[in-house]
Parts: C-alpha cells; structure tokens; sequence
C-alpha cells in the first residue's frame, strides 16, 4: 500500500513492549530540515508516548541522506543503543541523483542492521517533490517518523522475544 493510501502516523499498538529500558539513537540528516526536523519530532514524541524515556533517546545530526548509513553504524556499534532511527528525505531532482542516493541508503541500512545484529529503521522519505514530503512529515499523510519510531519499538519487543526465550 502507498502512502498515498496510508496515513504514516496510523499503526497497530498491541503486545507493545516495555522499552522504559530501551536506549534508542536518532540520526537526522540536515538537508531538507524543514521536513527532517518534522521526520524527528514525530519519531521523538512516538518514542515517548509508548514509554521511552527522554535520557534515553540520543540525537545525531548528519549533513545528508547520504551519511546516514555511516553514522547509524556508529551508533548501532555501541552496547547501549538498542535500536537506530536513520531519518531523513531525497526528493526528486531534474537528475538521478536521487535513486543513486536512495538506493545506497537503503541498502546501507539494511548491510548496517545486519551486520550489527540490532534493528536499525529506514525512516527516510523518498518522495517526487516538496508537497509529498511535506505530506509525509506531519501533514496529511502522517509522518515518516512516527512510523519509523513504532517500527524501532516493534523490532527491540521481537529481538527480546526472540532471544530470551
């Protein structure tokens, strides 16, 4: 189902587990912040609505999209952080710069969430121009990142279920 279809912010909430325990890093890519810092406002405020307490929610700023994988795999490296939420926006240019871009980051996040054994969040829009992104980070859409944030929440409660049984 596209977006279009799907409000972002609209998910199901049972079995949620406790994550008042959980340490969850934010990296936030600063090209485009009109929509990223709406993309982190949504992931943060989801976070603490469902229990997540604010100390344990560490925020890095990177320049673009593009860094984001790195960074997240910084992140993903330490002991505490349970969970990654790469945020951030490549809208469609006159070039292809953005399905090279797009491409590397999703794939860079996967290779990153693998390799660290931790769920590390895609939560970055892809969209065709600045309406849609706009639509996508608080406005009639939902927002990306209150989706990324549920997803972090969903995967730490499966990793736990998972592995303490």
């Amino acid at each position: 189902m596209s977006s279009a279809d799907k409000n972002l912010s609209v998910f199901t909430t049972d079995d949620l587990p406790e994550i008042s325990n959980k340490k969850f890093a934010l990296v936030v890519a600063e090209w485009n912040s009109e929509v990223t810092e709406k993309l982190f406002e949504g992931a943060y405020q989801t976070l603490i609505q469902y229990g997540a307490l604010p100390q344990n929610i560490e925020r890095g700023n990177v320049p673009g999209s593009f860094e984001l994988t790195l960074a997240s795999h910084w992140y993903a490296q330490r002991a505490d952080i349970d969970a990654v939420i790469a945020l951030g926006v490549v809208i469609q240019g006159e070039t292809k710069h953005n399905d090279y871009i797009n491409h590397a980051v999703a794939q860079g996040i996967t290779n990153v969430s693998i390799q660290n054994n931790k769920p590390v969040i895609f939560g970055v829009l892809t969209p065709n121009n600045m309406e849609q992104a706009i639509d996508r980070s608080g406005g009639v859409h939902g927002n990306k990142g209150d989706e990324a944030a549920m997803t972090a929440i969903k995967m730490v409660g499966l990793k736990d279920k998972i592995f303490t049984r």
